[in-house]
């Protein structure tokens, strides 16, 4: 089953990453770094490696808001950036969702309703209303008109391209890759009436050739799993993102939120 590979892969990836200190490093001597926070799935219990409770969510933004974070638009961070300037402003940080899974309307928009704080969506919408665990289409468009949910590209059905560039030759892969990327960036802008310039990689890989791709299909930015703050100068196609799971709460979300944990 493609979706339960994904699970393994994905927590395989978030394994072999260095271990996290509970420390926070000390704060950038340029400031403006932002930590970028990419969550998955949402529920009231741990039903796999990806889900964060909701009551572990709702911790989290209540120890932003009581420590002075803001919780910015990826978008306004990304466009600092590309105008030279560093990301962030004073303490601030970036909510993104990966994947489309139903839990982000059922367990998260409530709370971005009740809270009034911005979130980037990565879906692959080969699973939107098709896959069980996905959300539907109307779901999406409905976050998307509460102008507090930007929707982007996270590929068309979420390959692992080390797999596929194995599977085919040279011009097949590079057609593939085309397809993912431009698929899934015409498909949403399509359904939302709404531009799609960013992407997150799927399960964080990317190189040289898939980066290429990625801006020859009009995309502006893109974002890993490479556990890191997002920082002035940094390559916009391969923006680091910390990879969030229930564990990271106390003094480990701290680390995350302030840039140290590595």
């Amino acid at each position: 089953m493609r979706f339960a590979r994904f699970i393994r892969v994905l927590l395989a990836l978030a394994l072999s990453a260095p271990a996290m200190t509970a420390q926070a490093a000390p704060a950038d001597p340029a400031g403006g770094t932002v930590s970028i926070l990419a969550y998955h799935r949402f529920g009231p219990t741990v039903a796999d490696s990806m889900t964060v409770r909701i009551s572990v969510f709702e911790q989290q933004r209540a120890w932003l808001d009581a420590h002075g974070y803001k919780i910015v638009p990826l978008r306004d961070a990304v466009d600092r950036l590309r105008a030279g300037k560093p990301p962030g402003e004073g303490k601030t940080v970036v909510i993104t969702v990966d994947d489309g899974h139903r839990s982000v309307y059922t367990e998260l928009f409530p709370l971005i309703r009740k809270y009034r704080f911005p979130v980037t969506l990565f879906i692959y919408p080969s699973a939107i209303s098709n896959a069980s665990y996905a959300m539907t289409w109307a779901q999406i468009v409905e976050m998307s008109a509460s102008g507090l949910v930007d929707v982007q590209s996270h590929t068309f059905w979420h390959p692992n391209f080390h797999t596929e560039k194995k599977r085919l030759d040279d011009a097949h892969y590079r057609e593939f890759v085309a397809t993912q990327l431009r698929r899934s960036k015409d498909i949403i802008a399509s359904r939302l009436q709404k531009p799609v310039d960013m992407l997150a990689w799927p399960f964080g890989i990317h190189d040289a050739e898939l980066e290429k791709a990625a801006k020859d299909a009009g995309y502006v930015a893109a974002f890993s799993i490479d556990r890191g703050p997002m920082r002035a100068g940094a390559d916009l196609l391969s923006l680091p993102r910390y990879l969030m799971v229930d564990a990271d709460q106390g003094a480990r979300f701290a680390a995350i939120a302030e840039g140290g944990a590595r």
